[in-house]
């Protein structure tokens, strides 16, 4: 099971669950990272669609991912977009997971500093819950 725990941050508005992304924004709370994948051409699929953007497949459905990643890109946030928010900069990042080529996702690096964040980077998912959803974080995978 990958960790759970809270993070300090930004402040962080919930997104609005439907039935296609409901799995992804709660998988968190058994500590699993699920991403959607087509059950007859085996692509994964983010963010997830009701056919597969490869075969055409509807075969399209939620499977736990390994929670590890690469830093493929990122930047750092010094803005203070919500006078609620925190003041301290933050990182953004595209994180690459190792399932397949270009599977990436927009998120936070947390648990470093932001300047010790670089491309390549090895990271691991953590959950941070949220209302009735589980933000997925990275951490550095040391």
């Amino acid at each position: 099971m990958i960790g759970t725990v809270a993070a300090a941050g930004p402040l962080r508005v919930p997104p609005a669950l439907t039935p296609l992304n409901r799995s992804f924004w709660t998988g968190g709370a058994e500590g699993r990272l699920l991403v959607h994948r087509c059950r007859d051409c085996g692509t994964w699929l983010h963010p997830a669609p009701e056919v597969c953007r490869v075969c055409l497949s509807r075969a399209v459905g939620p499977e736990p991912a390994s929670g590890r990643g690469t830093v493929a890109a990122f930047t750092v946030n010094h803005q203070q977009w919500n006078p609620a928010g925190t003041v301290e900069p933050y990182v953004i990042a595209m994180v690459e997971l190792p399932e397949q080529a270009a599977l990436r996702l927009i998120t936070n690096v947390v648990g470093c500093r932001p300047g010790d964040v670089h491309i390549g980077m090895a990271v691991r998912v953590r959950f941070e819950p949220l209302d009735d959803v589980w933000l997925p974080l990275f951490e550095p995978d040391v």
